[in-house]
C-alpha cells in the first residue's frame, strides 16, 4: 500500500502541531496521566531507546494486541515489522526530534495468521536519554476498505469485458447474417439501426438509415398492417408473422418482432422474412394435398386422441348425411362409426398397440338411420406433439367382410380380437367379445322372427324391458312406441 502523506494550509500547521503555552498548561501533568493520554490516544504507543530497544508499548485494541504483540518490550523496533518496513522504522527513529514530530509513515506487522497488520507512526524524541515516543494508527479496516474496492472495480472491469465481447459478438452476427433485422423506436417508430441484409432488402442507405420512417419502409397499403404491428408488439410479448409490402418493389414480407429496453428506451426488434418461391411451392403443394383430401371418394376423416372430429372430406359427410363439415367438426367420432361402445374403444385400443390398423371391419350410423357396412383403415401420430388419428373408411362390398360359415355371417374383428392378445388385459378382450356376440345373438334372433321383437326376447330368454334395454345400448331400429309401452 502507498505511503499516504498529508499536507495542511500554512500557518495551520504551526497551530495544530503544538499547544501555544504547553509550560504553563501541560506542565503539572506528572508521567502516569501522560502515559494514559497517550494510550488512549493511539491504537499503539511504543517508547523506543536511543539503541531502538522497546522499553516499553501500550495497545488500545486487545485483539490488535493479541495478533501483533509478542512481548515487544527488549526486542529492537525494526524486528517486530516486515522486511521492506524496516527502512521506515530506521527513518522515524533518525528524524525524530525534541519539538517536532515526523511525519507519518506506514509500516506492516507481521501477524500470527491472517496478512499483515498495517499501522502508521509518527514519533517524537524527548528526554535526556533520547528516547523516542511513536504513536501508531490501526488502519486495518482502511486496507480492508480499499482491498474491496479492489476486488470490485477487478470485478466490474471482468463484467465490462465480458458485456463488451457479448457485444462484440452480437455485433458481428447483426451484420452478418442473411435475415434482415431492423431496430425500431417503439414510441417514434423511426429506424435506430439496420443490418446489411435489411438494407439491402428496403433499398436503404446503412449510412443514413438512423431516424428514417419505419412506416415509410412500406406500400400506402400496408401502412396500417405496419402501425397495428408496432401497436401489437407494445402489449404482447411477441408479435409474428404480419404481412406487408414493401415500398421499394411491392414484395410480400412477414414482420416479427418484440420489445426491449436499451438506455431508457423502448426498442422493437423487427424481423422480415421474405415471402419467397419456396413458401409459395410449399402452400401450392399444400393447396393440392387439401384437394385430393376433399375429392377422395371415400370417406377420410382426421381425429384426435379424444376420439373427436378435427377434419372430415365430403364423402365422410355424404356417409353420415352430414350436410357441412361444420356439422361433424369436434363431433365425438363414435357418434357415426362402430357400434356403441364396441367397435371404436376396439380400434383405438389395437391403433395404440400397433399404431395402425387395415380393413376393420364395423358400420356406420347415418343421421337419419341408414347403417352401412364398412372397412375402416388407420394410422395413429399419438405421440406427436399434436396427436392425432387418421381413418379412411370405405364402404364394405361383403357385407363388413364377414365370411360365411354354416350360413351365418362371422365378424372379421375377430381377428382383430386375436391380435390383441398378449397387448390388452384379458378382462377387457372378454368384455368386449361378449359386447359383439350378444349383439350377434340379438341380430339373428331378430332375423329369424322376421323382426318380431317379442318372439325375440322369448327365444334369447330375456324380458321385454331387458330386450328393449339391450337395443337400446347396440343401437338396433327404430323402437318407437312399441319400446314406450
Amino acid at each position: 500500500m502507498e505511503e499516504t502523506v498529508l499536507t495542511e494550509p500554512a500557518g495551520a500547521k504551526s497551530q495544530r502541531a503544538r499547544f501555544a503555552s504547553p509550560n504553563e498548561s501541560l506542565g503539572e501533568l506528572d508521567p502516569q496521566s501522560v502515559g494514559a493520554l497517550v494510550s488512549a490516544a493511539a491504537d499503539v504507543a511504543v517508547v523506543v531507546d536511543s539503541r531502538g530497544i522497546v522499553l516499553d508499548a501500550s495497545f488500545s485494541d486487545p485483539v490488535l494486541a493479541r495478533a501483533i504483540h509478542e512481548d515487544w518490550v527488549g526486542r529492537r523496533w525494526v524486528d517486530t515489522v516486515t522486511t521492506e518496513s524496516r527502512v521506515k522504522i530506521e527513518d522515524l527513529l533518525r528524524e525524530a526530534g525534541p519539538t517536532t514530530p515526523t511525519r507519518w509513515r506506514q509500516v506492516n506487522h507481521p501477524t500470527l495468521d491472517g496478512p499483515d497488520a498495517p499501522m502508521r507512526y509518527s514519533a517524537l524524541r524527548f528526554g535526556s536519554e533520547r528516547r523516542v515516543l511513536a504513536v501508531g494508527r490501526d488502519l486495518r479496516a482502511l486496507a480492508s476498505a480499499q482491498q474491496r474496492l479492489a476486488e470490485a472495480q477487478q470485478a466490474m472491469e471482468r463484467e465490462y469485458a465480458r458485456i463488451r465481447n457479448a457485444e462484440k459478438r452480437y455485433r458481428l452476427l447483426f451484420q452478418l447474417s442473411n435475415e434482415p433485422v431492423l431496430i425500431v423506436d417503439s414510441t417514434s417508430h423511426r429506424l435506430l439501426e439496420a443490418n446489411p441484409a435489411a438494407a439491402a432488402l428496403l433499398s436503404l442507405d446503412a449510412k443514413k438509415v438512423s431516424g428514417h420512417a419505419f412506416d415509410d419502409l412500406f406500400t400506402p397499403a400496408s401502412r396500417q398492417a405496419a402501425q397495428s404491428f408496432v401497436a401489437a408488439a407494445r402489449v404482447a410479448p411477441r408479435v409474428d408473422n404480419v404481412m406487408v409490402e414493401t415500398a421499394r418493389d411491392g414484395s410480400a414480407v412477414l414482420l416479427s418482432g418484440a420489445l426491449f429496453r436499451q438506455d431508457s428506451v423502448t426498442c422493437l426488434i423487427v424481423l422480415i422474412a421474405r415471402v419467397g418461391a419456396a413458401s409459395a411451392a410449399m402452400k401450392a403443394e399444400d393447396a393440392r394435398r387439401l384437394a385430393i383430401f376433399e375429392a377422395m371418394p371415400e370417406a377420410f376423416v382426421v381425429a384426435d386422441a379424444e376420439r373427436r372430429i378435427l377434419s372430415a372430406n365430403a364423402a365422410f359427410l355424404e356417409l353420415v348425411q352430414a350436410a357441412t363439415e361444420a356439422q361433424v367438426r369436434g363431433e365425438a367420432l363414435e357418434r357415426w362409426l362402430g357400434r356403441p361402445g364396441v367397435d371404436v374403444d376396439l380400434l383405438f385400443s389395437n391403433l395404440r398397440a400397433t399404431g395402425a390398423v387395415r380393413r376393420f371391419s364395423t358400420i356406420v350410423r347415418g343421421e337419419f338411420g341408414a347403417n352401412e357396412d364398412v372397412e375402416v383403415s388407420a394410422v395413429s401420430k399419438l405421440d406427436a406433439p399434436d396427436p392425432c388419428v387418421g381413418l379412411t373408411i370405405a364402404v364394405s362390398s361383403t357385407r363388413g367382410g364377414r365370411e360365411r360359415l354354416g350360413g351365418r355371417a362371422l365378424p372379421s374383428t375377430v381377428e382383430q380380437f386375436i391380435d390383441l392378445v398378449g397387448r390388452v388385459p384379458l378382462k377387457n378382450l372378454v368384455r368386449e367379445t361378449t359386447d359383439v356376440i350378444e349383439r350377434l345373438c340379438i341380430e339373428a334372433a331378430l332375423e329369424l322372427t322376421r323382426d318380431n321383437r317379442a318372439s325375440a326376447a322369448e327365444m334369447l330368454g330375456l324380458s321385454r324391458q331387458g330386450f328393449y334395454a339391450k337395443l337400446r345400448r347396440y343401437g338396433l331400429g327404430d323402437l318407437g312406441v312399441d319400446a314406450e309401452s
